[in-house]
């Protein structure tokens, strides 16, 4: 199995895991359980991930973890919009 086949399922898996936790924040319009500082540091590692793989040019790497930083941000946007909601 080559190295790159391997990097696009692991890929598709870890970014495909967090979509229930978005959905389930979205239809419950509460990310209480959510933890701010673990989704901040979470994306930074994110943001060095895709760093990385533009250095190695690793075309799996960029793009999956591209799209795990959008659905990461989205879950931080989900946290401050729905406790500033709340607040109100």
């Amino acid at each position: 199995m080559s190295p790159d086949l391997i990097g696009t399922a692991a890929g598709c898996l870890t970014t495909l895991a967090f979509i229930p936790q978005l959905v389930k924040t979205w239809r419950s319009r509460s990310a209480d359980d959510v933890s701010l500082v673990m989704f901040s540091l979470f994306s930074l590692g994110v943001v060095l991930w895709i760093v990385y793989g533009v250095q190695t040019q690793s075309l799996p790497i960029i793009a999956f973890n591209s799209i795990t930083l959008g659905l990461s941000v989205t879950m931080i946007f989900f946290k401050i919009y729905f406790y500033r909601r709340l607040k109100k």
